[in-house]
């Protein structure tokens, strides 16, 4: 927890991963993020996986130091008490429809400096999530073993699909981006700006500024499955003599130089070079083209060694290279982890399930990281943000909680 973006309030109606993620992005920054919820729960308040208790995990990594607000939005009453928390704070990240209660053009109407970012699915209005953009960008039949036929269309073999939600994470990314650069006109022109994402564009912008669309257009075609190996480059997984299985990779000369180095396989990729007349360290094509001949030379390499010596090797020689594991694995590595100032204590969890918590991914040198803060219950903070943001009184809360229209911290309702 950093407080580089300290006094900016921020109101998040979301639901989700995309939406969540830019609130928390900025919440860990330093930024005040009120989520605004249907007092019941929202979309995603039940997301699977759920305790015993009912409290699901990825609700509560994905509002970690935010603050909660719970209303009616059944009710007129409860969403025009919304509009006024968005009016009152000036910028807001959702993923309600545009044409919805939480409108910009409704906002501005009494907010004319609004700062909104709202995702959608596709631009043309189509509803999208992360696995259905996915399937349309076309990486998931890029994605497979090299000798799966994709036959005469290239639908012949079955897609891949990401576990990852990783456009929504992108999408959340670049929300919180998007939401700085409002502000930062703001502050140069007075104007306030609505930025809508679409989650699809997200994906196939992004598809684009890899290169890839291009890529595909010259071709004129698609580019072939390739299993575990790096498109245009070096690496892949191999097994070690102890059946460990990791991941090797080599873009650079120096890259290269220290992987041969590490397998002890000088001389055979000189021969290998002689007999094709290429030089791999001056060619990330020639590695790549003459790929299949590489991973036999590695690959019978790594079966003379265990992985402890293998990866002693590599380590020493300067090599890129990592080890597979599961998640559970990963979740419990002491490099990864436990010893990984990305993570601090754990606070105190809605769940009741005490685990490490994230920081900000980005880290300010010299300057002490604060303790990951934890996610709210929710309606925690109602009654908190409602004086503090509207200037409701005491008695004036009250009997919103009394009619329903607001309602407090779910603590002990589970």
């Amino acid at each position: 927890m950093y407080d580089l973006l300290s006094g900016l309030k921020i109101v998040e109606v979301s639901s989700f991963v995309a939406s969540p993620t830019a609130g928390l992005y900025c919440a860990q920054m330093g930024a005040d993020v009120v989520r605004i919820d249907h007092k019941a729960g929202g979309l995603d308040y039940d997301r699977y996986l759920m305790t015993p208790e009912g409290r699901s995990l990825s609700w509560e990594n994905l509002n970690r130091a935010k603050k909660s607000l719970a209303l009616d939005l059944n009710a007129a009453e409860g969403r025009e008490l919304a509009a006024e928390m968005v009016r009152a704070t000036g910028q807001m990240i959702t993923n309600l429809p545009v044409n919805s209660f939480l409108s910009h053009a409704k906002l501005a109407e009494g907010c004319p400096e609004l700062v909104s970012v709202r995702i959608m699915g596709w631009h043309d209005g189509r509803q999208a999530m992360d696995f259905t953009v996915n399937a349309a960008s076309g990486y998931p039949l890029m994605t497979g073993p090299a000798d799966w036929d994709p036959g005469p269309n290239g639908l012949g073999a079955p897609p891949i699909n990401q576990v990852l939600p990783a456009w929504d994470f992108i999408t959340g990314a670049y929300c919180a981006f998007a939401l700085l650069a409002g502000l930062r006109h703001r502050d140069a022109t007075g104007q306030g700006t609505e930025l809508r994402v679409p989650l699809g564009d997200v994906a196939i912008g992004t598809m684009a500024n890899a290169g890839a669309m291009a890529e595909m257009l010259y071709r004129g075609a698609d580019r072939e499955r390739l299993g575990n190996a790096i498109w245009g480059a070096f690496g892949r997984d191999f097994l070690s003599r102890d059946a460990k299985r990791f991941m090797v990779a080599a873009l650079t000369p120096k890259q290269w130089k220290a992987t041969v180095d590490a397998f002890g396989l000088a001389a055979e990729v000189a021969a290998l070079e002689a007999e094709l007349d290429v030089d791999f360290a001056a060619s990330d094509h020639a590695r790549f083209v003459n790929r299949v001949r590489l991973f036999d030379l590695f690959q019978s390499a790594a079966e003379r060694f265990d992985y402890a010596d293998l990866a002693a090797r590599l380590t020493a020689a300067g090599a890129t290279f990592e080890r597979y594991r599961t998640m559970f694995e990963a979740a419990q590595d002491p490099e990864l982890v436990t010893n990984n100032p990305l993570f601090g204590p754990s606070p105190a969890n809605p769940s009741g399930f005490a685990y490490p918590a994230t920081r900000s991914f980005a880290n300010v040198p010299g300057t002490a990281a604060g303790d990951p803060r934890p996610a709210p219950y929710l309606g925690q903070h109602s009654e908190e943000v409602l004086a503090e943001r509207l200037g409701l009184s005491s008695g004036e809360i009250a009997k919103l909680i009394d009619r329903g229209i607001v309602a407090t911290s779910d603590k002990d309702t589970k």
